[in-house]
């Protein structure tokens, strides 16, 4: 009975894996998804960066909410609104083309909508734009259909417009 006992034991010995090495930290892998990760996110901050406009300075709100998670594209249009001081008049920029009226944006709100009927529209407009102007952009938005508007703010004075919230 014992030569039955030792040879049971010998065998479970045997199939028991032998005990491991550590293992070695594999760098390479680690590199290939911080790469892909890195490519991932300038793709999509790109396309956000090339539609911003350095002149305009956002107003701040102190209520403001952060940045919601939508990606600029297909699904929003920015409006860059700028203010001149010197002469009191504003200019509306769309993807780097300048409209002077908002009257001149209800044809290009309308095909972006009928494009993607639940698209957002979001103002950045100059802390000094008069709300006359920004009225008349409104209307234009209500008058194309528009539903979903967003106005893009700062949280506080020291923070640069390279950082919005939403209000």
């Amino acid at each position: 009975m014992s030569h039955h006992v030792k040879s049971s034991r010998k065998k479970r010995a045997e199939t028991r894996l032998p005990p491991e090495e550590d293992p070695e930290f594999q760098i390479a892998p680690m590199i290939d998804i911080l790469l892909v990760l890195l490519v991932f996110f300038m793709s999509i901050s790109s396309t956000e960066v090339l539609q911003t406009n350095d002149q305009v300075h956002l107003p701040v709100a102190k209520d403001s909410k952060e940045k919601s998670p939508q990606v600029a594209g297909e699904g929003q249009l920015m409006v860059n609104v700028l203010w001149t001081t010197i002469n009191n008049s504003g200019t509306i920029d769309i993807d780097g083309k300048t409209y002077p009226t908002a009257d001149d944006l209800t044809p290009v709100l309308v095909a972006k909508l009928a494009a993607t009927p639940k698209f957002r529209m979001l103002i950045r407009a100059d802390r000094e734009v008069r709300y006359e102007f920004l009225r008349t952009i409104l209307k234009a938005a209500g008058t194309a259909g528009v539903t979903n508007v967003t106005f893009s703010v700062v949280d506080k004075e020291s923070v640069s417009s390279d950082a919005p919230a939403t209000l």
